[in-house]
């Protein structure tokens, strides 16, 4: 485990690497960090170099000037990717971070080799409930412990961060379903059985990517990482470590074998 910063434009990414191998890169939610991420890292580490940047304003990362947006993370994202890796990379995301993820795939596809992508929807149509609504304290009081503990900017900050990310949310993400066909990496998608995106927007998301693979994890909710940490690196790693196999009766997928 070894931890660095990189300069990406106006961003001093600090970012955490665990493992070797061929690079995977894993995108944590919005308002938490790579610390999130770490039910995940023992199985996945043990086959790929494990990359976990954090964003502006998150983690060790601190913030900078001016809103935040996924298309300025996105861009931070890719000029993480430019700087520290030397060719394309496996790349995940988690919640936020799952939009993160596809947003880079759709904008720069030569950087993007699979995508997985656990529990971010790609509109807010979709939500299941609201998010970052109304009063915000409650947010600032159970988040803001965990911001304290590593963040450059002081524990008060948080507040700034938390109302940035509430404005971005009141109209983002915004993608339409159409959208979705330029994702041209194949692409797992995780979402549970009870989470933040209704089921009628997560077969909408499979039914627009060209080259997607569904797995829903059973008795869980937006927190699947912590709660069925076991399965949820299981599937990934099925999804990495091996070829899509030949279906006897596929719809969506006959050139992967199946039967006509």
């Amino acid at each position: 485990m070894a931890a660095a910063h990189v300069r990406t434009g106006p961003v001093r990414t600090w970012y955490d690497t665990h493992g070797a191998g061929a690079s995977l890169v894993l995108l944590h939610g919005g308002l938490m960090d790579a610390r999130t991420l770490g039910p995940l890292i023992p199985a996945l580490s043990a086959h790929f170099r494990v990359l976990t940047p954090e964003r502006r304003g998150h983690g060790h990362t601190p913030d900078v000037e001016g809103p935040l947006s996924f298309g300025v993370m996105t861009a931070d994202t890719i000029a993480f990717l430019e700087a520290v890796l030397d060719g394309p990379a496996d790349l995940g995301g988690y919640s936020d971070g799952a939009i993160i993820a596809m947003l880079v795939a759709l904008r720069r596809p030569d950087l993007v080799k699979r995508l997985v992508l656990i529990g971010g929807g790609f509109n807010l149509s979709g939500a299941a409930a609201p998010v970052l609504e109304g009063d915000l304290e409650p947010v600032v009081q159970s988040l803001g412990p965990a911001y304290a503990e590593i963040s450059p900017d002081g524990a008060e900050h948080f507040r700034v961060v938390v109302h940035k990310a509430a404005e971005m949310l009141s109209h983002e993400p915004d993608l339409d379903a159409s959208e979705l066909a330029g994702v041209r990496a194949r692409t797992l998608l995780l979402f549970s059985d009870d989470d933040w995106v209704t089921m009628q927007h997560v077969t909408q998301m499979y039914d627009a990517l060209p080259d997607a693979e569904l797995a829903v994890v059973p008795g869980t909710s937006h927190f699947m990482i912590d709660e069925k940490p076991a399965l949820v690196t299981a599937l990934i790693l099925d999804f990495l470590l091996h070829e899509p196999v030949p279906t006897v009766a596929g719809l969506r997928r006959p050139a992967r074998g199946g039967r006509r």
